[in-house]
């Protein structure tokens, strides 16, 4: 397992969509605020990527070992059954943000701050996608998360962690005792070759999701995903 470290990502926002998301005025004393926090925001920010190229060892019904660990997903199982390599990563928003954001007392400004990060992590997974075709011609590729579904717990980010290696010290996101993420605008998974339309969202029956991609499909689970039993001969 080698890590690859994605860290000369270019972090420039976009202010009129940044104020018209905040309902701000550019011209008021708001944004005028807003305008100095961006400023500083650009100037300190390094969202970054950490990903490797990962071998899948061995399949079975309800688990995959990707480089010798075991992780626990039918789902997985069979989206991952006729490929040979996946892309586990992690892609954050970086330290330096999230420290400054923990640092700003007033309630709107760490909203604005919030906002801010969640734009950070938006410009580096797509500079991640942009990388990985340039870099592997993937031509279509997908996505897995752990705690998307329930057939893939978000305990699981402690196996994906695992493959990935150090990742507090490699590009400064760890993981908290109960599996979330710090800085908290970061996602993790695992990118995955494929030429389904397979998405998260078609197995996940969470309504009023404002992240949703796709609609939830009733009967997707148990055309594609669920174990037949065995007949003996």
């Amino acid at each position: 397992m080698k890590q690859i470290i994605l860290d000369k990502i270019s972090f420039k926002l976009d202010r009129n969509q940044l104020f018209k998301k905040l309902h701000v005025d550019p011209d008021s004393d708001d944004g005028k605020q807003l305008t100095i926090m961006i400023q500083h925001a650009e100037l300190i920010g390094k969202p970054k990527v950490l990903y490797t190229l990962s071998s899948i060892n061995s399949l079975n019904d309800e688990c995959v070992t990707v480089d010798s660990v075991k992780l626990s997903s039918r789902v997985m199982q069979v989206n991952f059954a006729e490929i040979n390599r996946v892309f586990p990563y992690v892609v954050t928003c970086g330290r330096e943000l999230y420290e400054w954001a923990g640092n700003i007392e007033d309630m709107l400004e760490q909203y604005w701050a919030d906002i801010i990060m969640e734009q950070a992590l938006t410009i580096a997974l797509k500079y991640f996608h942009i990388h990985m075709q340039e870099e592997y011609r993937l031509g279509k590729f997908k996505a897995m998360n752990p705690g998307s579904l329930e057939d893939w717990p978000i305990s699981q980010q402690r196996e994906l962690f695992q493959i990935l290696g150090n990742a507090r010290e490699a590009i400064g996101v760890e993981l908290t005792d109960s599996y979330l993420m710090l800085p908290v605008k970061s996602t993790s998974g695992i990118l995955f070759q494929t030429e389904s339309n397979y998405e998260n969202c078609q197995l996940c029956p969470r309504e009023d999701c404002s992240n949703r991609r796709a609609k939830y499909n009733t009967e997707l689970y148990e055309e594609k995903y669920k174990i037949l039993p065995h007949h003996s001969m």
